[in-house]
């Protein structure tokens, strides 16, 4: 059992008695009081282990589906189920950073559908090239999601009520702009190559190989970066696992969606985003701000960091990421409505994304969480969706069990917070 050395009641020296859970003086006057075994548990769960009960939950759901479904584990029902997931995951993404620095943004699924059917309006009405008009959204995406950061940090308006009410003008602009028949149609247009674009054969392999070989330089740097400053570090633990870990999953799945089409080009394209995400928050200054300002506002105030900078950033990465599910969506879903981004109020999007981000490991406090907490989530709540889909589950019944995870992956992560304090 690990100790730690404090002093018990009235400066007496003693150490910590499980059974009675207090301190008992010792003959020798010194102390070594042992952690709780519970703290020790929720200190590795918040953060070596912090993605463990997320791998169990998924795995444990993949079983649980493919014993109620034989179609679930087909090549066909994965790739349409990893390409459901890139959507919510790529808004999940955006709401890591957000989610660092103690924010929210309630209007990411309404930033989707606007954006989305702005990008359908320059392609369908005003004749303008796919590419030129997925680049138009993402920038308005962006640029709201910098509006808002600057609202909120000029006025200490809390974001909060800043991106509910930004969500609510943005589903009223999302309304003005479609047509009278309350849909465009991409079909004809490049965009739908976006989504049913796959590759396959030996690109698909070269696809793992880089992905791999970017989790391993990002995980070997970690651990470096951590032995340089005198951190215990776990080479098996932060690195050959993570590697193996993906090889082996990566592999198996990449040889399943090869006896179909092959891989989606918006996994391809998440998984960059992935890539990029990790490397901004774990080898960049702008990453160390991140989890300054969320970690502890005021001291990063002090040290000279710019939270008001941050924040700005952070709401526009967000906000871009958001504008870019919304590329995708229509793309998958061959043109845009009422129904983009969610719908009007986007409530399922928006709960799912959040959902993801928590599920995965993001913290609602600020301070703690990876990029790849937006995969693991998104692969929870896609899966959850999908096997519900296939065994003919009603949608309120989807609702109500996404809803009970997020309560429940809060509630774990308050629980952390709680008990380990410091460890954020």
């Amino acid at each position: 059992m690990s100790t730690t050395n404090t002093t018990g009641p009235g400066g007496t020296l003693g150490v910590w008695d499980p059974a009675t859970d207090a301190a008992i003086e010792t003959p020798s006057g010194t102390i070594q009081t042992p952690v709780p075994r519970r703290r020790e548990v929720l200190v590795a769960l918040a953060t070596n282990f912090r993605a463990l009960p997320v791998l169990v939950a998924l795995l444990a759901l993949v079983i649980f589906f493919s014993t109620q479904s034989d179609v679930f584990l087909s090549s066909r029902n994965i790739s349409n189920l990893l390409v459901q997931t890139v959507v919510t995951g790529t808004i999940a993404l955006g709401l890591v950073f957000i989610l660092l620095v103690a924010e929210i943004d309630l209007s990411v699924a309404a930033i989707s559908g606007v954006t989305s059917v702005l990008m359908a309006k320059l392609v369908v009405e005003a004749g303008f090239p796919g590419w030129f008009a997925v680049v138009v959204a993402i920038a308005l995406g962006a640029l709201i999601g910098t509006f808002t950061g600057a609202w909120a940090t000029r006025f200490l308006v809390p974001t909060f009520v800043v991106t509910l009410g930004l969500g609510l003008v943005l589903n009223g602009i999302q309304l003005a702009l479609l047509p009278d028949a309350g849909r465009y149609s991409l079909l004809g247009t490049g965009i739908v190559d976006i989504a049913g674009t796959y590759l396959t054969g030996v690109w698909s392999w070269v696809f793992l190989i880089i992905v791999v070989a970017a989790i391993g330089l990002l995980a070997l740097s970690r651990h470096n970066r951590s032995r340089t400053f005198g951190i215990e570090s776990s080479l098996l633990r932060i690195v050959i696992l993570p590697v193996v870990g993906t090889l082996v999953v990566g592999g198996i799945l990449v040889a399943a969606l090869n006896t179909s089409q092959g891989v989606p080009v918006p996994v391809v394209i998440f998984m960059v985003l992935l890539g990029l995400a990790g490397y901004l928050l774990s080898e960049t200054r702008f990453g160390l701000h991140l989890y300054a300002v969320g970690g502890k506002i005021d001291a990063a105030s002090r040290a000279g960091i710019s939270v008001a900078r941050i924040k700005m950033i952070a709401f526009a990465l967000s906000g871009g990421l958001a504008a870019l599910a919304g590329v995708i969506a229509a793309s998958r879903l061959l043109g845009v409505s009422v129904s983009s981004g969610g719908g009007i109020g986007g409530g399922a999007l928006l709960l799912n994304a959040i959902a993801a981000a928590v599920i995965g490991g993001v913290s609602l406090f600020g301070g703690r969480g990876r990029a790849s907490s937006a995969l693991l989530g998104a692969l929870v709540i896609g899966t959850v969706s999908n096997g519900l889909n296939l065994m003919g589950v009603e949608t309120q019944v989807q609702l109500v069990v996404t809803g009970v995870l997020l309560v429940l992956a809060v509630t774990l992560d308050r629980t952390i917070e709680r008990v380990t304090g410091p460890t954020k």
